[in-house]
């Protein structure tokens, strides 16, 4: 008779990079799953001896991984690639368009669909998806779009913690609102913060926690920078108003609170004067801070979300090792799939080691393994989930991926970790799991029919720029090809 436990999934003779609290890196490495969760990691022999399963997955020549985290996007943004080309503010003003007047109900689905689907494949099994973006517009006059955001992953298989709040002043707002076939009638109304807020509760009560706690609401609003956007400072009234509601809804229900846009001076005063900064909080983008914005951080106990790969990276730098060295946990976010990114978190990795090496003029800066923790167990941290998620360790969630090391720009097979985060790109993830269930193997995806929602996505796409009118926007620019400058 067989004495040994039974479970479900038995991972074996892979190299297994725990990200546990000793960094353990298993060269001949095991994992168990029963159920949704890890029940053990060692060696294979240790394992081995121990466990039975239903299924035994052999992951030699692969890396074995805590699923990661992409700390800080945007819902939406897959179906504005590279839209308006060079012009960043064609490009702002389509998001304003396009996700108050010309989006449906489809339209939200398909692009939740296209964007879950992505991260699958590239080894995210949980994302952060503010439901809507640009400058500041939110999908926020009725419920039903971040439901149906929220279905599409539900359907894919992967987690999503989807951050809403209201757009940017002024109030009201003009949204357009489709017939549920997307294709007959229109009704415009006008839309003010009491009613957004109104909606936001309802996507709380309606969608937090679902999928088994798949689905997670974050609440978020814009930030207050009049300093930076002197127009804004008419609005200080509006904001210390909407952070007293919001963050009340958010402490009456444990929820995280997330910003995206944050500079110079602003986290201070989100913070001093907001009240809007605390263990629960992560703050995205967080370029040139201030001695005291770094202060807030370390007294608030609030994390911070490096988008490496975003324009705002480009405008002023987040100060990553400063904030490290200062006890500041921080994380890695993609800032969503456009207008010039993707969901690649190996590529933000890798970009943010370069960023900060190329600015301090020095190699040492941000170890390999710092960069694959702020993907990981520092970002699961941001999200308040580090109890879950993060790590391979025995009692996790079990929300795994494999990457494939037999290849030639991976090669030979040593250093492991430096060959996740220098060389590996999403193309290379080969299995993904969450939550003990695979939704991807053999890189063939289990959980959704890729090609139907390709289809749908390019057929949502079309009504919208239709509706909108900006295919004009998907022109090629006359300073594509020669010059130095668009």
């Amino acid at each position: 008779m067989d004495h040994r436990e039974h479970v479900d999934v038995l991972i074996m003779h892979g190299c297994v990079i725990t990200v546990d609290a000793e960094r353990r890196v298993i060269e001949d490495g095991a994992v168990a799953v029963k159920g949704e969760r890890i029940v053990a990691v060692g060696t294979s022999a240790e394992l081995a001896e121990k466990y039975s399963a239903d299924r035994m997955i052999d992951a030699r020549r692969k890396a074995v991984l805590p699923g990661f985290i992409d700390a800080h996007a945007h819902a939406g943004h897959a179906m504005l690639r590279t839209i308006g080309g060079a012009d960043g503010d064609a490009w702002t003003d389509a998001c304003e368009i396009i996700y108050t007047q010309a989006s449906d109900e489809t339209f939200w689905e398909m692009e939740s669909h296209l964007a879950a689907l992505e991260r699958l494949k590239a080894g995210v099994t949980t994302g952060v998806s503010l439901l809507g973006g640009g400058d500041s517009i939110m999908r926020v006059d009725d419920p039903v779009y971040a439901r149906r955001h929220c279905d599409a992953v539900v359907k894919t298989g992967t987690r999503s913690m989807v951050a809403v709040g209201a757009s940017r002043p002024p109030s009201p707002r003009a949204y357009t609102t489709y017939g549920r076939d997307g294709t007959t009638g229109s009704v415009k109304r006008e839309v003010d913060f009491d009613q957004m807020y109104e909606v936001c509760k309802a996507i709380v009560d309606t969608c937090h926690g679902d999928a088994n706690g798949r689905i997670q609401i974050a609440l978020t609003l814009p930030v207050y920078a009049p300093q930076h956007y002197p127009a804004q400072a008419q609005w200080e009234g509006v904001a210390r108003r909407e952070a007293a509601r919001y963050m009340a809804l958010a402490q009456s229900r444990g929820l995280s609170f997330t910003q995206d846009g944050h500079r110079a001076g602003t986290l201070e005063f989100a913070h001093r004067e907001l009240g809007l900064m605390n263990a629960k909080s992560f703050m995205s983008h967080a370029i040139d801070l201030t001695e005291a914005d770094i202060a807030a951080c370390v007294e608030t106990g609030a994390s911070i979300v490096h988008n490496p790969s975003a324009i705002m990276s480009i405008i002023g730098r987040c100060p990553v090792p400063e904030l490290i060295d200062a006890g500041v946990n921080v994380a890695i976010g993609s800032d969503a799939a456009a207008p010039d990114r993707g969901y690649d978190m190996f590529r933000h990795m890798w970009q943010c080691m370069h960023y900060h090496r190329r600015h301090f003029r020095d190699p040492d800066v941000l170890p390999h393994g710092k960069v694959l923790e702020m993907i990981t167990i520092d970002a699961a941290k941001a999200l308040s989930l580090d109890d879950e998620l993060g790590s391979l360790e025995a009692g996790k969630l079990a929300d795994i991926i494999m990457v494939d090391l037999f290849k030639p720009h991976m090669m030979p097979m040593n250093m492991p970790v430096y060959r996740v985060t220098c060389f590996a790109n999403a193309a290379d993830v080969c299995m993904t799991m969450v939550g003990g269930r695979i939704l991807m193997e053999d890189y063939r995806v289990l959980s959704v029919d890729e090609a139907e929602i390709l289809e749908g996505v390019q057929a949502a796409a079309e009504r919208m720029l239709e509706r909108s009118g900006l295919r004009r926007l998907l022109d090629m620019p006359a300073t594509l090809w020669r010059a130095s400058h668009y």
